[in-house]
This record gives C-alpha cells, structure tokens and sequence, in this order.
C-alpha cells in the first residue's frame, strides 16, 4: 500500500507542472471514426472530460468514415471515391448526415453524463456545436463531379471563441452549410487542422490504432519534426498507405507547425489513458510533430541555478561529482551548458578553461536518471567540444571516478597527472584517485 501510494503522490507532482501550463490553453481533439467505434472510446471521453475540468479550453472534432461505410453498405449504396477522397452524391449525403448526427448525439450524451461513480461525477459540462465553418463545393477534378463533398470555406472563430470562453466544449462534426443552405461533406481532418491554425491552438492532437508514429522496427517515434513528417508520409504513400488516421494527421500537423500550432500529438485510441499520459508526463506516450525540438541545448544562466542542483545534489552525496555551494554555482554559471525539456533541466556539464596551457576540464556531467540510457551525453559532449574548439583550446580533460569506461569509449585517453594545468595540480584530491582522461581537439 506505501509503495502505491508514493507512486501516487509522485505522478501526481510530476503532472502539477502540466496541470498548470495547460490550464486556459486552447487543445483542438481530433476523434476519427475509427476511434469512437472502438471499445475504448467511453475512456478517451472521460478523459476529455478531466481535461475541460482542469481549465482546458477544448474543441472536439469528430469523424464518421467508418459509420458512413456501414451505412452505405446496409443501403447497398455504392461508396465511390476519386483520389482517396470520397464522392458525397444525394444519396450518400443522407447517409453521411445520419452517421454525423447520431455520433453528435451520442458524444454529447456521454459527455454530459454526471452519475455517481462514473469518472464524469459533477463535471457539469456544457457542449455546444453550430454552424461554426461555412462550407464549399470541393468541385470538378478531372471531370469529376465530387458534388456534396466539400471544404471549408469560412471559420466563425469569434463564435468559437465565446463558447470556448464560456467553458463550454465546443463539439463539430464532418458536415457543414454553404452560404446558399446546402450541406456538405468535410474532412474531419481537415477541419481540425484549420481550427487548430485559425484559433492559434496550443495543441492539435489526434488518435491512430498505433500508439502514434512508428520506426522501421515497430517502435514509438516520440518527435517528429516537418521533414521527419514528409519522409514517413512518402514511405507510407509508397507502401499503399494514402487514407489512414495515421497519415491523414500526419497531413493535418504538417500544416499546422507550419502555421503557428506548437505541437500536434498523435496518440493510440486502443491505449486507456494514452491522452492523459501524453499530455501530463514528461515524456509522454504517443508521438508529437513539432517544428522544433522539445528540448533545447544552451548557455546555463542564473535562472538555472535551482534546476542544475537538482540535477547534480543525488550524484554528490553519492560522491560521484564533487560538492558546489549554490554561491560557487552561481558564480560560475557561465561556464554550463544544459539541455532543457519543458523547462526542466535533464543535463548539465561545465567547461573551465585555462587558456595559458590551452586546455579545457569538462566537469560536472549529470544527466536526469530517466534520460541516462539515452545519447543526451553525447550531445553535452559534442556541444562542449566544438565550444573549446571555437575558444582556442587543444585538448580537454575530466576528472572521474565512476565513467572512465564511458569516456574511453568517446575518444579519451588515461592520462596522469602531469596533463594538468598546474592550478589545477595544487588542488587535486589525492583521496578521491580521480582517473585523468584527456583528449585532443585537433
């Protein structure tokens, strides 16, 4: 009971920092059909619902492909499509609309649904859909007629706006209106891309069967940046992959980083809790596309002060690393290189320069323990390296007791205390047998 109760409370403080920076952040949610029809659909709901609860502001868009197909099919009308996107005639347009509404109906329900012992108990939630997009005919390609198959034409964001304002979740289907009455068919993917860039939402996130994007070997992507993007559509599109949720999104996030979109997520609708995992961990559990990378390798400064002590605090009582007095720290600053992820500190090391024998120590190495089995000391070491390069330095040297064995297989040669900047040879701990490494930079 102890043991899950500390895993409790520690989840629980690792998520406050989420907590409190999406709070009054707009999320745009992109439901496919596929997953709504899946068993785990209640669950994504109520989880939708913990979201609105914690001062999310949230805009629902749903799709219908697959209940439009059962649809048709229980009609026997024929599904006609023409480059992948569907053909809505009169016949399928009435389909198309009964598929969209009963979903409508059915998301509202279980959103407003506020039983004892049901995960939704007291929310009191409000949602709201209308006629926020304006639609247009798709038209006429290659003497094709796509007639009720539609795009958007307009987005009535101040409408958007004051419901989202109002705490109310804002729920909009695959069908809208033209400005002459008609009603068309809609990429539900491309309206939540549209959405998501007309609001300037902090997030776009979307479901696929997959938990997000996959490598060759079957493992999790967890960031893609835009060209990143472009490659997996290319090799989807060329193993006969042109219509799934997966590359659909895919599509939609591509241009939505390019438009101002933070970061776009896609996560798996077979996964319980993926949405919340995704969004209130570090790390998260599905893939995110981000026109730039989550973490972020820079110039320590006072401001990081309490993030590198953090980080280096178990390494010294350990008597891995030497103890530093937040006043030496913060004196000697300039001399970090960090890497940052969502504002907190996951690595760290220093570089001391001692120009007159034109030698640089690279000390202080700490990487987060989630993170150690990952090439982020690769990365501290590439950064501090080109940095001794570009201050003149010839050779850099550490000072270690527990990574001799990390460093030789970098380059580093054990060294003896001769190497050593003669202010350095003053201080050396002869107690500790610190091993001397040393390597050359040109």
């Amino acid at each position: 009971m102890k043991e899950r109760t500390t895993e409790l409370v520690q989840g629980f403080r690792h998520s406050v920092p989420y907590i409190n920076a999406h709070r009054g952040k707009t999320f745009v949610i992109m439901l496919s059909g596929e997953a709504i029809k899946y068993g785990n659909f209640f669950g994504i709901i109520n989880d939708i619902g913990l979201l609105h609860s914690l001062g999310i502001k949230l805009v629902v868009v749903y799709g219908a492909a697959p209940q439009i197909n059962l649809n048709l099919n229980e009609k026997q009308i024929k599904i006609l499509y023409h480059k992948y996107i569907r053909i809505t005639n009169l016949a399928c347009l009435e389909q198309v609309k009964q598929a969209a509404g009963r979903l409508q109906l059915d998301i509202t329900a279980r959103l407003s649904m506020t039983l004892t012992n049901t995960p939704l108990q007291g929310a009191n939630i409000n949602v709201v859909s209308g006629n926020f997009i304006i639609a247009q005919p798709l038209g006429i390609d290659d003497g094709v007629d796509y007639i009720h198959t539609g795009k958007i034409r307009r987005i009535d964001k101040n409408a958007i706006d004051c419901q989202l304002k109002n705490s109310y979740i804002v729920l909009i289907g695959p069908v809208a209106v033209s400005v002459t009455g008609e009603s068309f068919n809609l990429s539900s993917e491309e309206i939540a891309t549209q959405i998501s860039i007309k609001l300037k939402a902090e997030k776009m996130i979307g479901f696929c069967s997959n938990q997000g994007v996959l490598d060759g070997k079957g493992k999790t992507i967890s960031e893609l940046l835009p060209d990143d993007i472009n490659k997996k559509i290319k090799n989807l599109e060329k193993n006969g992959d042109y219509t799934s949720s997966t590359i659909r999104f895919l599509k939609g996030s591509i241009k939505a980083c390019k438009n101002g979109v933070n970061r776009s997520h896609l996560i798996s609708y077979h996964e319980n809790g993926a949405l919340l995992q995704e969004l209130f961990s570090r790390d998260g559990i599905g893939t995110q596309m981000v026109m730039e990378s989550a973490e972020k390798i820079r110039q320590a400064n006072i401001n990081d002060i309490g993030g590198i002590l953090e980080l280096i605090r178990p390494l010294e009582k350990k008597g891995i690393l030497v103890r530093r007095s937040r006043e030496q720290l913060e004196m000697e600053v300039d001399k970090f290189t960090i890497i940052e992820r969502d504002n907190l500190t996951i690595a760290c090391a220093a570089l001391y320069p001692f120009f007159k024998e034109s030698i640089g120590e690279m000390a202080c190495v700490a990487v987060h323990p989630d993170y150690r089995n990952s090439s982020r000391g690769d990365w501290l070491l590439k950064t501090i390296k080109l940095h001794a390069k570009q201050i003149n330095l010839k050779k850099i040297f550490v000072l270690t007791t527990h990574s001799i064995h990390w460093f030789q297989e970098r380059g580093f040669m054990i060294s003896n205390i001769n190497i050593l900047p003669e202010s350095k040879k003053k201080i050396y701990n002869y107690q500790r047998c610190s091993k001397i490494l040393t390597i050359d930079l040109f």
